[in-house]
């Protein structure tokens, strides 16, 4: 017999600055042995080349993809609850643009889904960056 999986406590497309705080709390529980959080960051570099920011945008059907992805990470062997906020909008060095964090009991089956949930969140979810270089080009990011 199968578990329910259970639905996303977080899950959220937001153009205000994201919380980790909110991120774990959303997967806290207490059969949890462990729980791992990825946070992307804005940095000041792509390559060889200075970024100044970036822009997000998302596609109208990027906040169901999202959840699609965090009900099927949910799915995987010992994950209790799996939660990802990604920001979209104006963002400046230093601010986070993905938060995401899985609770499981054991520690490598956290790590695993963590690991599962960032990549299937930038391989799938139709989120694109644009970023403004300090020699004054510009590029896309994950454009189809």
């Amino acid at each position: 017999m199968s578990q329910p999986v259970p639905s996303a406590r977080l899950v959220a497309v937001r153009d205000a600055p994201l919380s980790v705080d909110e991120v774990l709390a959303a997967v806290s529980d207490p059969r949890a042995g462990a729980i791992v959080p990825f946070i992307g960051i804005v940095r000041d570099h792509d390559s060889d080349k200075g970024v100044t920011s970036l822009d997000y945008s998302g596609h109208p059907t990027a906040l169901d993809r999202l959840a699609e992805v965090v009900a099927g990470t949910q799915q995987l062997p010992g994950v209790l609850a799996a939660a990802a906020v990604h920001r979209v909008g104006h963002l400046e060095i230093g601010d986070l643009a993905v938060v995401c964090a899985v609770s499981a009991a054991h520690r490598g089956e956290a790590f695993d889904a963590c690991r599962h949930l960032i990549d299937t969140l930038k391989s799938t979810v139709p989120i694109w960056k644009h970023q403004a270089f300090s020699d004054g080009t510009e590029e896309w990011v994950g454009l189809p």
